[in-house]
Order: structure tokens, then C-alpha cells, then sequence
């Protein structure tokens, strides 16, 4: 049996960032947040994350946000949410 991890770091980092001069994505985001789990599925069949404002689907074996609200609302155009363990 495999247990989902219970906490990711979200990055929202602005698609338009080419070369980040060295500096790392973490650096270079415009807001991050610390999520966990709630122990609900979300619509899109994947686990459910909340914290700081964001409710994120996250499929916990590859890392990937499914769904994700930030403040309420969908993701700005030219931000991709990026998710660190």
C-alpha cells in the first residue's frame, strides 16, 4: 500500500521567465505556498491540498497540479503552478 505524501510547496512562477539569470525557480516564483492534505478527493480524482489561500488537485506519483485555485479563483494567464515536495 502506497501513501500519498502529506504536504507539497506550490510555485506560481510566471511563464514568461526564460533565463532566470542563475537564480532558482524558488527565487524567481511570485508566491508560494506550503499545502496539505485534506484527506478528500478532489473533482478531478486526485487528492486534495489546501493552505495559504490555495486548494490544489495534486496526482501525488508524478507531482502534478490537476486543479488548482488560487484565492478563490483560477490561475492567472501567464503563471504555472510548479509543486516541490
Amino acid at each position: 500500500m502506497t501513501k500519498d505524501p502529506q504536504r507539497f510547496t506550490i510555485l506560481l512562477v510566471p511563464e514568461h521567465v526564460v533565463d532566470r539569470g542563475g537564480a532558482s525557480v524558488e527565487d524567481s516564483a511570485v508566491r508560494s505556498a506550503v499545502v496539505e492534505a485534506t484527506g478528500e478527493t478532489g473533482a478531478s480524482g486526485y487528492p486534495r491540498y489546501v493552505g495559504h489561500g490555495i486548494v490544489a488537485d495534486i496526482d501525488p506519483r508524478t507531482n502534478t497540479v490537476e486543479a488548482l485555485l488560487v484565492d478563490g479563483s483560477e490561475l492567472d494567464y501567464g503563471l504555472t503552478a510548479l509543486v516541490t515536495s
